[in-house]
């Protein structure tokens, strides 16, 4: 109160002083207005500069020595920075009548200036406030499972809408109550400007809540564009990176509009599949003699303990899936858990197909396919032992 009297005293000074200079009472009013104005403005900023240094640095200085992480982000994310921005913007809208005691049309428009000024300070800080909030969140891991950059960025939006409702009320000195009766008409005007934003969070409301994409996952659209690791999930956008490190972004609500593959389910069970057939040639395909038999339990270890059913004679074909499956059985790496199945399947023009279905328990893309190829490498060139070729067409 003894400053703004202060300067209340000063400026009716500096009124009689011009006015004694001889300056007409119009001009000598507006000079000294304007020069107390200047004045608070300079004291506002000087305060400004005080609280930056001696409370901020002061805050910077505790955590230093008491690191955590919500309050080393309050820092970085510069919510104190913004805060003690609105110190100096109240203190000037205080003292504006003091300055402009006679011009009431510039204390108004210096009012609604320094009003815009607080609203926008404080629109940083609660921005500042939400990232802070998704920096913590996202340190945990739980947000793999419920990302909610997508909910941050709509309650940005909402903020910064809001506040630009405020902004535009000042300015023109109507209530916001008002503004927002008449939004009604314009809402399909603000549909069509935000149609990405609500179908992107309306999408990522589906995706989260029904569980279908996590941060981590490893996905693939049939089209061809996408297949690799979700990175981020927010709301106009899913980053995948790409096995060739490419990134691909695809709006939320083409993932739920369209289909697409996630490995997920692979990644957590306790194998990949593999699904393969080993092809045939029909005229290979026949019975086999008792000595061929003989000569195969003797040759294969793993068909030693092999006795055909009384009365049948097995073909080279069924000896050959006989074994598939015992030398599958044999491998570690093969999860014995999981369906291990071999059948053969009804012919074609291609030949006899062999179907071959089983887990592997390393599910890793390189180690996968090193030992898928590994396998059936040696399932192809053991079929003639067995009498078998392999088709190949013409």
């Amino acid at each position: 109160m003894e400053t703004i009297k202060t300067i209340g005293t000063l400026g009716g000074w500096m009124n009689d002083l011009l006015i004694s200079w001889g300056f007409p009472a119009e001009y000598a009013d507006m000079l000294d207005e304007t020069i107390v104005a200047a004045l608070i403005i300079l004291l506002a900023v000087g305060l400004n500069y005080f609280f930056q240094a001696v409370v901020a640095g002061g805050i910077k200085r505790y955590i230093r020595r008491f690191p955590r992480r919500w309050n080393t982000l309050l820092v970085e994310r510069k919510v104190i920075h913004h805060l003690l921005h609105v110190v100096p913007g109240v203190l000037i809208y205080a003292l504006l009548p003091v300055a402009f005691v006679k011009g009431k049309g510039l204390l108004d428009f210096s009012q609604r200036m320094c009003a815009i000024y607080i609203i926008v300070t404080l629109l940083l800080t609660l921005n500042s406030v939400l990232l802070v909030m998704l920096d913590i969140y996202n340190s945990k891991e739980i947000r793999k499972n419920h990302p909610i950059r997508g909910l941050v960025q709509v309650l940005q939006v909402l903020i910064f809408f809001l506040g630009g409702i405020m902004v535009v009320s000042v300015l023109i000195d109507k209530s916001p109550v008002t503004l927002f009766a008449g939004l009604g008409a314009a809402a399909t005007v603000l549909m069509l400007i935000f149609k990405d934003s609500i179908l992107g969070f309306v999408s990522g409301v589906q995706l989260s809540a029904n569980d279908m994409l996590r941060i981590g996952d490893w996905v693939t659209l049939p089209n061809g564009s996408a297949d690799g690791i979700v990175k981020e999930i927010t709301l106009n956008t899913v980053k995948i990176q790409n096995w060739d490190n490419t990134i691909t972004t695809i709006p939320p609500y083409t993932m739920v509009n369209s289909t697409f593959q996630n490995w997920r389910g692979m990644q957590e069970s306790g194998g990949r599949r593999v699904d393969k057939r080993i092809w045939l040639d029909l005229d290979t395909v026949r019975f086999t003699t008792a000595q061929e038999l003989d000569n195969l339990r003797k040759d294969i270890p793993l068909l030693a303990g092999y006795a055909p059913e009384s009365g049948s004679v097995p073909t080279n074909s069924q000896l050959y899936r006989v074994y598939i499956e015992r030398y599958l059985r044999s491998q570690p790496v093969v999860n014995q858990e999981l369906d291990l199945i071999i059948a053969q399947k009804e012919p074609t023009e291609r030949g006899l197909p062999i179907r071959v279905y089983f887990f592997s328990r390393i599910k890793s893309w390189r180690e996968y396919e090193v030992i898928q190829s590994d396998i059936f490498d040696h399932l192809l060139a053991m079929a003639p032992r067995f009498g078998l070729k392999l088709y190949q067409g013409i």
